[in-house]
C-alpha cells in the first residue's frame, strides 16, 4: 500500500458502514482491491443524500467481481473504479467491458488510482469513456462528495434522455398504430393502452368524450389492466368528473387526467390511475403523446359520420331503387294487361266481323227476297212469312253471340263480384233444361235428368245458370239429331257435382289441350249449323273458378260423346257467403 492509500484510509477508517441498499436509492459500485478503500468510502458517504434518495453501495474487490456485479445490476448509477487491480490495466479493461460488451452508456465512471503515472490522466480521458479521473490522494471527503454528486446528476440526465428517447420512439410507433384505426371506440382503446404503457405501471383508466352536453365512455380499463368496455371504476369515474369540471388537465400523485379540446367542439378526457406516481419524464411523454390526439379523434369521428351518412345514402338509394323497380314492375304488368286487352279487343273484333257476317248476310238476302214476294200481285204472304222466320232465326243467333261477348267482357273485368244467395241447385238445373228443350226438340234429341228434386246451397244463381246453360246448349249443339243428353246432379260432403254427358263425336287430344281457352272452337262442328264464338266454355270455367270450384271434361268412349263436370266446393255449395 502506498503512502497515498494510507492517507485515504486515514480519512475513512472509523465510523459505521452503510446499510444494505434498498429500492429507491442511488446504486453506487465500489470496485477496488483494497478493503480499506471500501470501508473508508462507505464511511464518507454514509449520510449522503441527493434529491431525497440515499445511496445503495455495492462492493467488488477485483475487476472480475466487478464484471459480475455490473452484469447483475444494469441500473448502476456510478462506479468508483480503481485502475490497478489484478493487473496494471484491469480497471481500464473493465471500462471497455462496461461500455462495449454490456452496452451500458448511462452508468457514470469515476476512475481512481493510487499510481497516476501508471495510467496518465490525459491519455485515459481521451482513450476511454470515463467521467472523472482522480488520484486517491486528491479524492478527499469533499472532493468525493463533489465528484459523486456531479456523476449522479449526469446519470440522472442521461436516464431522462434515454427515457425520453425511448418514449418518443414509443410515441412514434403508437402513432403509426393508432392513426387510421376505424371507429372512435377502437381508437380510444388503443390510446388508453399506449398511454398506460408510457406511464409505466398503470391499473385503471378510461377515455371519455363529451359532446353537446352528452357524455360517452369510449374505452375503460379495469384494475387488472384489461379493457372492460364502458364500465368506469369508481376512482376513475371521480377522476373523469374532476377533470371535466376543471376544464384542464389534472396531475397529482397516482392520478393523471388529461383534458383534450378538439377542433370539432368535443372534450375528451384520458384518465389514468397509476400504481406509482409518474415521473417528470413520463408526464412529459404523456403530454407529447396526447398533443396530437384531438385531431385524431376529430378525424375518426368525421370518418364515422361520413360512414353513417354513406350508409344512410346507400339505404335511401336502395329504397329508391326498390321503389323504382316496383313501379317498373307495375308499369310492366299494366303494359301486359293493356297488351292482353288490346289483343283481346282484336280477337273480339275479328270474331264479331267473322261470326256476325253470315247472319247479317242472311238477314240482308232474306229481306230482299221478302220485298220481292210482297211486290208480287197478289203478294206471296206464306213465302214472305218463311223469310221472316229465317230473319228471326238469324237475329236470335246474333243476339246469342252478342250475349256471349258481353258476358266475356264482364268476366274479364278485375272487379267482378258474385252475388251469393241461398239457392236450390236442382231448381237451377231444371230451369236450364226447360230453356233448352225447344232446341233439343228441333233436332229430335232427348234431354234426361238424374238427381234429387231439391238440393240447397249457396252461390250466384244467375252466374251458375249461365255456366250450366253453356254446357247443356253445347251438348245440344254437338249431339247428332235423335241423340241423347243426360244431366246428372249429386250432392255430398265434397260439394255439388253437375255432369252433362252428350252423344257427340267426343273430344280430340287437341280439343282437351285448348278446351277452356278464349275463342277456342272445338274440332267438331255443330250438327244443326249453329254458330259458335269459342267463348262458352271459357265463360263457364271463369264462373266456376269464381265460385271456388273446378270444371273437367272427359270422353265417355271414343266416338261416343263427352262428359263435362262442374264441382262446387262445400263452402260455396252449402256454406255461408
Amino acid at each position: 500500500m502506498t503512502p497515498e492509500d494510507d492517507d485515504l484510509v486515514a480519512i475513512f477508517e472509523d465510523g459505521p458502514v452503510a446499510d444494505v441498499a434498498v429500492a429507491g436509492r442511488w446504486k453506487v459500485a465500489i470496485i477496488d482491491d483494497d478493503p480499506a478503500v471500501h470501508s473508508g468510502t462507505k464511511y464518507a458517504l454514509s449520510d449522503y443524500q441527493l434529491a431525497g434518495h440515499r445511496l445503495d453501495l455495492h462492493s467488488a474487490f477485483s475487476a472480475a467481481e466487478g464484471r459480475s456485479l455490473l452484469a447483475r445490476h444494469p441500473d448502476m448509477a456510478v462506479v468508483l473504479l480503481d485502475v490497478v487491480m489484478e493487473s496494471d490495466g484491469a480497471g481500464l479493461d473493465l471500462v471497455e467491458y462496461i461500455r462495449k460488451e454490456l452496452g451500458n452508456d448511462t452508468v457514470r465512471i469515476i476512475l481512481r488510482t493510487g499510481q497516476p503515472g501508471q495510467a496518465p490522466e490525459r491519455q485515459v480521458i481521451v482513450d476511454y469513456d470515463i467521467n472523472d479521473y482522480k488520484a486517491k490522494t486528491e479524492l478527499t471527503g469533499d472532493k468525493l462528495f463533489t465528484s459523486l454528486t456531479a456523476a449522479l446528476r449526469s446519470h440522472q440526465q442521461l436516464i431522462r434522455l434515454t427515457e425520453m428517447r425511448r418514449g418518443l420512439e414509443a410515441i412514434v410507433g403508437a402513432s403509426a398504430r393508432i392513426y387510421g384505426l376505424p371507429g372512435s371506440e377502437r381508437l380510444a382503446a388503443a390510446v388508453l393502452a399506449e398511454a398506460a404503457a408510457l406511464v409505466g405501471q398503470c391499473g385503471e383508466g378510461a377515455v371519455v368524450m363529451r359532446e353537446a352536453g352528452a357524455t360517452r365512455v369510449l374505452a375503460a380499463r379495469n384494475a387488472m389492466g384489461e379493457l372492460s368496455g364502458r364500465v368506469l371504476p369508481g376512482r376513475v369515474d371521480d377522476l373523469v368528473a374532476r377533470t371535466f369540471a376543471a376544464g384542464a388537465s389534472l396531475a397529482g400523485g397516482h392520478d393523471v387526467g388529461v383534458m383534450l379540446h378538439t377542433a370539432g367542439g368535443r372534450d375528451v378526457v384520458v384518465a389514468l390511475v397509476c400504481e406509482e406516481p409518474p415521473t417528470e419524464t413520463q408526464a412529459a411523454l404523456l403530454g407529447v403523446f396526447c398533443g396530437s390526439l384531438p385531431a385524431a379523434f376529430d378525424t375518426v369521428l368525421l370518418y364515422e359520420q361520413l360512414q353513417a351518412a354513406n350508409a344512410t345514402l346507400e339505404k335511401r338509394v336502395a329504397d329508391r331503387t326498390r321503389q323504382l323497380t316496383a313501379a317498373n314492375e307495375r308499369l310492366k304488368a299494366q303494359w301486359q294487361r293493356l297488351k292482353r286487352t288490346n289483343d283481346h279487343k282484336a280477337e273480339v273484333l275479328g270474331t264479331v266481323a267473322h261470326d256476325l257476317k253470315n247472319p247479317l248476310g242472311v238477314i240482308l238476302g232474306r229481306s230482299e227476297m221478302m220485298n220481292e214476294l210482297l211486290a208480287l200481285s197478289p203478294p206471296n204472304i206464306d213465302r214472305a212469312r218463311g223469310q221472316i222466320e229465317q230473319i228471326r232465326s238469324s237475329v236470335a243467333r246474333m243476339t246469342s253471340m252478342v250475349d256471349e261477348l258481353l258476358a266475356d267482357a264482364m268476366l274479364d273485368a278485375e272487379d267482378v263480384q258474385l252475388r251469393f244467395a241461398d239457392i236450390d241447385t236442382a231448381a237451377i238445373v231444371g230451369a236450364v233444361l226447360d230453356a233448352n228443350v225447344p232446341l233439343a226438340d228441333r233436332k229430335g234429341q232427348l234431354l234426361l235428368y238424374h238427381g234429387p228434386d231439391s238440393l240447397t246451397g249457396r252461390g250466384d244463381p244467375d252466374r251458375l245458370r249461365e255456366a250450366i246453360d253453356n254446357l247443356v246448349s253445347n251438348a245440344v249443339k254437338y249431339s247428332p239429331p235423335g241423340g241423347r243428353i243426360t244431366v246428372t246432379l249429386s250432392g255430398s260432403e265434397a260439394g255439388h257435382s253437375i255432369a252433362v254427358t252428350d252423344s257427340g263425336p267426343g273430344l280430340t287430344p287437341e280439343d282437351q289441350q285448348r278446351l277452356f281457352g278464349r275463342f277456342q272452337r272445338l274440332s267438331a262442328t255443330p250438327t244443326g249449323g249453329e254458330s259458335s264464338t269459342g267463348l262458352g266454355l271459357f265463360i263457364c270455367r271463369r264462373i266456376v273458378e269464381l265460385h271456388g270450384g273446378r270444371i273437367t271434361a272427359a270422353n265417355a268412349a271414343p266416338g261416343r260423346g263427352a262428359t263435362f263436370t262442374i264441382v262446387l266446393p262445400p263452402a260455396t255449395a252449402g256454406g255461408p257467403s
